[in-house]
């Protein structure tokens, strides 16, 4: 008699929390003399989402933190990456909104002198509104366009901005990172890219612009940046290197656990 009730109760619970699957798109891109993982985000069958603190308040800190919180609730993390460039204090430095909500605000502080990758001009955000499409702007045009966004995470500098590569670029440079970041090359698709060796900004700028056909694009964060994907692992800069994060940029699969 049990079994026979169980069953319907279990049927009833599948069919009001559907099974998220994802369409991520994951592959080793070779551009000049260095390799990048990059994962596409299919924004029509994925939500991609920000996290930075648990339900108690605390700071994820790390993927595999993220992971296992995900796992506890019955989900499976497909991919994740961090998200812009955070303080001292590990507070994001820029705007961030998670699930719509403004959890810190715009930062428009054009600071003199070497105020670190955030300060280069123009900064920018990342953003997904409501609707799920996806874009990257200017700092200075974010409140102009009046985007009602669910994810943003601002950071800088911008990699390309209307299809230039950034002016203060320098081709030639001798400062090879690892580098992270972020385009929209359509709304309904967010591309992020990660360089699996030191490169130049120019360089990873141009990866953006012309291999992956970006018009706009936003450098997130260097030297601490790793991207994850359940099939592949983790891929970017050493272990050694990493440090918290505040804030990632995460897809889930699986069902959520009702219990």
């Amino acid at each position: 008699m049990r079994i026979v009730a169980f069953v319907p109760l279990l049927v009833a619970v599948l069919a009001v929390a559907p099974i998220r699957a994802t369409a991520l798109d994951s592959r080793v891109v070779h551009d000049g003399d260095v390799d990048y993982r990059v994962v596409t985000v299919d924004l029509r069958s994925d939500a991609l989402d920000l996290y930075w603190r648990d339900a108690d308040g605390t700071a994820f800190g790390s993927i595999e933190a993220l992971r296992q919180d995900g796992e506890a609730k019955g989900m499976t993390l497909a991919f994740a990456t961090n998200a812009g460039i955070y303080d001292r204090s590990d507070r994001p430095l820029g705007l961030t909104i998670a699930a719509g909500r403004t959890l810190r605000p715009l930062n428009t502080t054009k600071p003199r002198g070497g105020a670190g990758n955030f300060g280069m001009q123009p900064n920018g955000v990342f953003y997904v509104d409501r609707l799920g499409h996806a874009g990257v702007t200017r700092t200075d045009a974010w409140r102009e366009l009046g985007i009602d966004a669910r994810v943003a995470t601002q950071s800088g500098p911008m990699l390309v901005v209307d299809g230039a590569i950034n002016p203060a670029f320098v081709e030639g440079s001798d400062s090879r990172k690892w580098r992270g970041g972020v385009c929209a090359p359509a709304p309904d698709k967010a591309v992020f890219a990660v360089s699996i060796a030191p490169v130049t900004f120019h360089a990873f700028a141009r990866l953006f612009r012309d291999t992956l056909g970006c018009r706009d694009a936003l450098f997130l964060d260097g030297t601490l940046s790793q991207i994850y994907t359940a099939s592949d692992g983790y891929s970017g800069a050493p272990d050694v290197m990493v440090k918290p994060y505040a804030g990632m940029l995460a897809v889930f699969a699986g069902t959520p656990d009702a219990r």
